[in-house]
């Protein structure tokens, strides 16, 4: 949809850059006239939920996939009464190495075709590289990166074979920047954001799409969940993730690689920049946000 009339000759271009980037197109999702099956990690809270209880809402049929089982057995009842939907329960947790494969086979036992792979999972933590323990790391990885590949792999021949299939990969802004006192966390991101527009250009033609999302700081209590209490970074945490899911849905519907979602308008801006500016710079912001 073309942008507002807003004045003509070169003196008018910054003015429509900002148009541009506070500006939304119409949702493209819409009640479905066939069930599609939505596959979501994470789903117990969060992001998760928000994108289970978005899909349900369409008429789309549900595979919660999270450690908390009573969470995720209460949000099926939920939207099974509410939605007249189908829920599947699967209570994994994806920091151990065979649970992607022990999840892709009990999806293949059940006879369910996954139209949506939401891979919504992932941990943080608060410290420095030398202080955070091992093991503590070593789940981070598992989760942000080893389970996500491992669904994605798994999952993707069927989506080819087929021609059909979307893959949401949620990221962060984090992944655009390195990050002193989260550095495992924002690097596990930046390898999700690369991966994922590798990936995309590897689908190209086939029917199948891959997005990535960076969301910017959400209310999910992560900041709890990563020991972020008190520090500059907890406090920019006030982005809802029912309107990022609703964004990022969206575009993954439509096939767009890369969605940067929950961030203020000036803070995209200042993304923008980012490339431009000295590292010692940003690694210097990024540090300070960490302090309490």
């Amino acid at each position: 949809m073309p942008l507002p009339f807003i004045g003509k000759g070169p003196g008018w271009y910054p003015v429509g850059a900002l148009l541009y980037l506070g500006y939304e197109k119409a949702p493209f999702y819409h009640r479905m006239d066939h069930a599609k099956t939505a596959l979501i990690t994470g789903a117990s809270s969060g992001l998760g939920e928000a994108y289970a209880r978005l899909h349900a809402s369409l008429g789309g049929n549900l595979i919660l996939v999270a450690r908390r089982e009573e969470r995720l057995l209460a949000l099926k009842a939920e939207l099974e009464q509410a939605h007249h939907v189908t829920v599947h329960v699967l209570a994994k947790d994806l920091a151990e190495p065979d649970a992607p494969a022990s999840l892709f086979a009990e999806v293949e036992r059940l006879g369910l075709a996954v139209d949506y792979l939401i891979n919504n999972a992932g941990l943080g933590g608060q410290g420095s590289l030398a202080e955070r323990s091992l093991e503590d790391d070593a789940n981070l990885l598992a989760v942000d990166i080893a389970a996500l590949t491992a669904l994605t792999k798994l999952f993707l021949p069927r989506f080819i074979t087929r021609g059909s299939g979307r893959i949401l990969n949620v990221s962060s802004i984090a992944s655009l920047v390195p990050g002193p006192w989260q550095a495992t966390y924002f690097a596990a991101k930046a390898y999700v954001t690369s991966l994922t527009l590798a990936l995309s250009e590897e689908l190209r033609g086939t029917g199948v799409t891959a997005t990535v999302v960076l969301p910017g700081g959400m209310r999910t209590g992560f900041e709890a969940a990563a020991k972020l209490e008190g520090t500059g970074l907890a406090a920019q945490l006030t982005q809802s993730p029912d309107d990022v899911a609703r964004r990022s849905y969206d575009a993954m519907l439509r096939g767009r690689r890369k969605l940067i979602a929950g961030t203020p308008l000036l803070q995209r801006l200042l993304l923008r920049l980012v490339p431009f500016a000295p590292t010692a710079f940003v690694l210097c912001v990024v540090a300070r946000l960490h302090k309490r």
